[in-house]
């Protein structure tokens, strides 16, 4: 496609695909689809979520080297804000498999999507997201604890759960994350799959994923607990659990997109 074919295309954006209703157990089905992906092509989804585990790590041990180790409980929480964008070559492959399309290392690395200024738009409100999150996380030990500055981690730790200033910090940053996360899963849930495979507008594409909690509420809510659930775990298992969950979130997220958003129309 040559450089005015795509400015033509830009110009006229794909209308909006229909919400579906859903079963509250849908969630489970998406799960069982997505861990058949991962096995059907074991070697690639593996390999992203192991490429993940040993980021995570490796920025671990730099947070720790700079003296800064408390705040690897708030980076790792803000992980599942970032997550919606940085599985998009898992979508892929679910979407490549779904479709009998070859499924190889190049395609899942450079995504070819359908919106890709739109796509890196998203990407963006995501990371604002996220570093609005380690403020706020930042403010709030500094309420509790004034200027002392952080602590090693395992005190940190200690202190979190062991004495009513820090449970009570806990107890705040856990609601006031909460809060934010959630958001972000309603502006998210579908709107990265769909930026991949249609030419919309960023700001349509996350008002159509908050259609589709809105309307779908019992079984997104279910959705986003399992998917904090998973993270949850491979971020307790030092990273190492991501190398199974992250892909399996990934590729279930495709499915979840597809039962959710009819796009029946663009395969």
């Amino acid at each position: 496609m040559t450089m005015t074919e795509k400015h033509v295309e830009s110009l006229h954006p794909d209308p909006l695909p229909r919400v579906r209703q859903i079963s509250k157990d849908a969630p489970w089905e998406w799960l069982a689809a997505g861990w058949r992906d991962m096995w059907r092509s074991s070697s690639l989804s593996l390999a992203y979520g192991l490429a993940f585990a040993v980021i995570s790590s490796l920025m671990t041990l730099a947070i720790t080297a700079l003296g800064l180790s408390s705040l690897v409980l708030t980076l790792a929480a803000g992980f599942i804000l970032l997550g919606p964008i940085l599985a998009v070559g898992l979508y892929e492959i679910s979407r490549r498999l779904e479709a009998g399309e070859p499924v190889r290392m190049k395609e899942v690395f450079l995504v070819r999507t359908k919106a890709p200024a739109q796509l890196m738009f998203l990407g963006v409100c995501l990371m604002i997201a996220f570093l609005i999150w380690v403020r706020v996380a930042t403010l709030l030990f500094a309420l509790f604890y004034g200027m002392q500055g952080f602590p090693p981690l395992a005190q940190f730790v200690n202190e979190l759960l062991f004495t009513a200033r820090g449970l009570t910090l806990l107890s705040i940053g856990s609601v006031v994350g909460g809060f934010l996360a959630l958001g972000v899963f309603a502006i998210s849930a579908v709107s990265v799959p769909l930026l991949m495979v249609r030419n919309v507008d960023a700001v349509s594409a996350m008002l159509l994923s908050l259609e589709a909690v809105r309307k779908n509420l019992i079984p997104m809510i279910l959705w986003a607990w399992l998917i904090a659930l998973m993270i949850g775990f491979g971020i307790a298992t030092l990273f190492g659990g991501l190398v199974i969950t992250f892909p399996l979130i990934g590729h279930a997220t495709w499915h979840a997109f597809r039962a959710v958003i009819d796009t029946d129309g663009d395969d």
